[in-house]
């Protein structure tokens, strides 16, 4: 079975009470390249059989008009009742799941169920997985949970995290570091795409959110989740090399090629800086990231 391959492209994921009609409408409008339909911590317990039935009528709808394409789709499910949620949810539209507390023993439980209802409902294309990093097992397990079958991204819940390891953040969150490191460690080793950043409950504070997110993108995510609309065009901006940033990408690879035409495999950039295999390889990267915010 071919899952999807390692990468990912989306910058931004917005989440959506999926219990909240009235906001999954206007979901898709929104800017986001991600929306995460929520079934776990956006939906009061009594309200989850509603959000179960809510989402999946807005799956089916979209799928009807074949709007298969203008963002990504996946659904946050309740790592306690995985098949309930899986079984309202699962369908050719969706990209994939997100699941809580990720550990690799969740995630078995997660492929399997849904190997069961892929082949049921003759779903082409396997859904993947995002692991969100929430737990201390979850952290030790990192690299577990990074190379089980399925998974595309990890992303970090920090303030369950947080809870359970009874740490008590500053203002500056320097603490944090080392436990985001992990992840992005993870993420690498794994060869998956890199991970996704964590929300700011502040949704107001934009210019907070743009120092930190800019933080973040230096640490190694590459993209990141938002609780509501007004924080898109920062994140979705942070995560977008700037024109000046890809020009500079580009002079970068072309000097490494020019060198390598001339049988070396180190050269220098217009400022006379060493340009090698390594340097290069973070320039192409820009330039990747470039190409697909482009498109």
């Amino acid at each position: 079975m071919t899952y999807m391959q390692p990468g990912g492209s989306a910058r931004s994921y917005l989440y959506v009470p999926g219990d909240r009609r009235d906001l999954l409408d206007k979901a898709e409008g929104r800017g986001a390249d991600a929306l995460i339909l929520d079934l776990e911590d956006a939906v009061a317990v009594a309200a989850k059989p509603e959000a179960r039935s809510a989402v999946s009528d807005w799956l089916s709808a979209r799928q009807q008009t074949q709007q298969y394409d203008r963002v990504e789709v996946w659904v946050r499910v309740n790592a306690d009742g995985v098949e309930e949620d899986l079984d309202a949810v699962v369908g050719p539209i969706l990209r994939g799941v997100v699941v809580p507390k990720a550990e690799p023993a969740v995630l078995h439980e997660v492929d399997a169920c849904l190997s069961r209802l892929e082949s049921q409902r003759q779903v082409e294309q396997p859904l993947a997985l995002i692991g969100l990093v929430e737990t201390a097992c979850g952290l030790l397990a990192a690299r577990g949970v990074a190379v089980s079958p399925r998974v595309h991204r990890l992303g970090i819940g920090e303030a369950d995290l947080l809870a359970e390891l009874r740490v008590v953040p500053s203002a500056t969150r320097e603490e944090l570091t080392s436990l985001r490191l992990q992840v992005v460690v993870a993420s690498a080793a794994a060869g998956i795409g890199a991970p996704i950043a964590p929300t700011s409950t502040d949704f107001r504070d934009l210019a907070a959110l743009r120092q930190s997110t800019e933080a973040l993108l230096g640490l190694g995510f590459r993209a990141r989740t938002a609780i509501h609309p007004a924080q898109l065009a920062t994140i979705n901006e942070v995560f977008t090399p700037s024109a000046e940033q890809t020009e500079r990408a580009r002079r970068v690879v072309e000097a490494y090629e020019a060198a390598e035409r001339q049988g070396t495999g180190v050269g220098t950039d217009e400022h006379g800086r060493m340009v090698d295999v390594a340097v290069v390889r973070s320039s192409r990267e820009v330039l990747e990231r470039s190409a697909r915010a482009a498109e």
